[in-house]
């Protein structure tokens, strides 16, 4: 968990007013995604996808802020519900469809052909334009299978998604999956990374995600963090 209220105030005054106001709500500017997390939701209950999702949504905006030429109506319903096809997966065979030094890739496909059947039934049934459902099913039937990118619109995603491993959920997340220790869990999701994003923005934002890790790491970080 993330501290999200402070334990102590040494300074001893009240600095709120000088702190800029919150910036916009994602879920406020683009209401859109709260419908489709209502519905997409239960489907994302799969070894924590439903954080993943949440995770790379705010990735994928982050990148759309840097990529004009990508289009947010697209990129963010794909981010929402590009991985709601796990839940039509056996649960047991999950992670044998991309443990390291295995894989199913027959599941990986399964996992987005019905993602894209599920996502154009919810986008349908929230009246969405015809149009951006075939661009949305397009890009989640591929999203992780598929070695190039479609267009603009495809490169955010496929970044997006990749970027959460580094996060510090994804190598929690990794670790828990495979039993590896937070330095294996780095190397592992790094070199499934680094060389295979689309954009630059996203390559800098990987190699700082990794910049900070691998100093978390350091045994001198270590021994500021007793026990951790």
């Amino acid at each position: 968990m993330i501290k999200v209220h402070p334990q102590a105030n040494h300074f001893g005054l009240d600095t709120s007013k000088h702190i800029p106001p919150p910036m916009p709500d994602l879920f406020e500017t683009h209401p859109l995604l709260g419908e489709i997390w209502g519905r997409a939701r239960s489907l994302l209950a799969v070894r924590d996808n439903d954080a993943h999702t949440l995770l790379s949504l705010s990735l994928a905006a982050s990148l759309l802020d840097a990529r004009p030429q990508a289009e947010p109506g697209v990129v963010l319903p794909a981010m929402m519900l590009h991985d709601i096809g796990w839940s039509q997966v056996e649960p047991g065979l999950v992670l044998a469809a991309i443990a390291p030094g295995g894989g199913r890739p027959e599941l990986v496909l399964q996992h987005e052909k019905e993602g894209a059947r599920l996502s154009s039934e919810i986008l349908e049934s929230l009246g969405v334009d015809s149009l951006v459902i075939e661009q949305v099913a397009t890009i989640i039937d591929g999203h992780d299978s598929r070695t190039h990118a479609l267009n603009p619109d495809d490169e955010i995603v496929k970044d997006a998604d990749k970027l959460w491993r580094l996060t510090p959920h994804g190598l929690d997340t990794v670790m828990d999956w495979f039993g590896l220790h937070r330095g294996q869990a780095l190397r592992l999701c790094s070199s499934r990374v680094l060389g295979k994003l689309f954009t630059p923005e996203a390559t800098v934002m990987a190699r700082g995600l990794i910049a900070l890790e691998q100093a978390n790491l350091w045994p001198r970080s270590r021994e500021l963090r007793p026990g951790a």
